[in-house]
């Protein structure tokens, strides 16, 4: 229960973040963070594919519904959970793999837990902006948006990951 409720929090301050914050900062077009996939990130390693895939669509679809984006969080956010547990088989050291274990810095180690974040980040942000312009005709532009955002969004979950109390 205690478990479930720190899941609960989690969520409610990564959205509210999300809407409050993050969403207001742009850097000319070019960035836009979306640190609430952190919320993804950290679920349990050993969590059931369709409750993964769930709460990605849920989670998704709650910054659709405030955002007014009709859809698009949600296809990146269970894109972003569909490829997850791939990413974490690749990457998977001793310390991580006990099926409870929640991934963060601290069970992972941080260069485990940066690059397991910054490939899951980048496919979200790749199919989240690809979605939304729904063209090919300025790809190296949206390339560009994709990589930085893919940046700042890492450093913002990166540096919440080290800051969060753990259970």
């Amino acid at each position: 229960m205690n478990r479930t409720l720190h899941y609960v929090i989690s969520f409610v301050v990564l959205i509210v973040l999300q809407l409050l914050i993050f969403n207001n900062i742009q850097f000319s077009g070019y960035v836009n963070p979306y640190v609430y996939v952190m919320f993804i990130l950290i679920l349990p390693m050993a969590i059931p594919s369709w409750i993964l895939l769930l709460l990605s669509f849920m989670t998704g679809f709650v910054i659709d519904i405030f955002s007014g984006t009709m859809g698009v969080h949600a296809f990146a956010t269970v894109m972003a959970g569909f490829v997850r547990p791939w990413v974490i088989s690749l990457n998977v050291t001793a310390e991580a793999s006990e099926p409870e274990a929640s991934p963060s810095s601290k069970t992972s180690g941080l260069r485990w837990f940066f690059i397991y974040t910054v490939t899951v980040v980048f496919i979200h942000h790749l199919s989240l902006f690809f979605i939304e312009v729904f063209s090919f005709s300025n790809f190296f532009h949206t390339l560009l948006r994709v990589l930085l955002s893919t940046a700042v969004t890492t450093f913002f979950i990166v540096l919440f990951d080290i800051i969060r109390p753990r259970r």
